[in-house]
């Protein structure tokens, strides 16, 4: 079994991947900010490139040693052991589980942490878990990444998320192609506040890709983003 096909579900508890900090932000807006993860199992897509198949990808790995399922109140209590101010929420697909998370991102602002939300962009916000989210960090996937566009964008979810005004677009580009599909589709959706940056698991990768990126990337006012946690560790898991 493998991501593809699933859907929201009514449950209590989360299904926890990992929970792990603190430790730094790599990515977007907020990378180099000190910050610990709560990554959920499953996700609705099958990137062909993902980083991060062990939370999804059951014909690869075992569903049962991956994730477990925890009672919300657990996982906002293990969370909040950790002196971050930034709690980012990861996947998988986060957005698959918003009834489950509504109460982990409650009890964390109130407890004073800001919570951010690593998605896709294929579901859109609801209200109880909404209200509580600091910053959406959407990542469309484009072509490169494989499987259906029908299945990778959601024009009318990414607007959803841009109507928040607490969303940025995240695109992670791997050739001119994929700087000329983001272009096309910003222009569409008129999506604002667009970062970019490399697909690489590697440190030299990384700095190679945004060298890449950096003329398109201001010619197209867009802002582009390191891995910075590539540069640091590799493709370490857990940091």
């Amino acid at each position: 079994m493998t991501g593809r096909g699933l859907l929201p579900v009514a449950r209590t508890d989360v299904l926890l991947c990992e929970v792990f900090g603190p430790t730094l932000q790599g990515e977007g807006p907020s990378a180099g900010q000190i910050a610990s993860f709560l990554r959920t199992g499953d996700c609705n897509l099958a990137c062909t490139s993902c980083d991060t198949p062990y939370s999804w990808d059951w014909q690869r790995f075992s569903r049962a040693e991956q994730t477990r399922r925890v009672p919300a109140a657990d996982v906002a209590a293990e969370l909040l052991q950790h002196p971050t101010r930034l709690v980012v929420v990861t996947g998988g697909e986060p957005m698959l589980q918003q009834s489950q998370l509504a109460p982990v991102a409650a009890r964390l602002k109130k407890a004073g942490r800001r919570v951010e939300i690593e998605t896709n962009g294929t579901i859109a916000p609801a209200g109880g878990l909404d209200e509580h989210v600091a910053l959406y960090v959407v990542s469309p996937k484009l072509a490169h990444m494989g499987g259906p566009e029908h299945r990778r964008i959601r024009p009318e979810v990414l607007i959803a998320f841009q109507a928040t005004r607490r969303a940025v677009f995240k695109f992670v580009l791997d050739s001119p192609a994929d700087a000329e599909e983001l272009a096309t589709l910003q222009d569409q959706l008129g999506l604002e506040r667009v970062w970019v940056m490399p697909e690489a698991t590697t440190a030299a990768a990384v700095v190679g890709g945004m060298r890449a990126l950096a003329d398109v990337a201001i010619e197209r006012g867009w802002n582009v983003s390191s891995r910075l946690h590539v540069l640091l560790w590799e493709d370490e898991r857990g940091r």
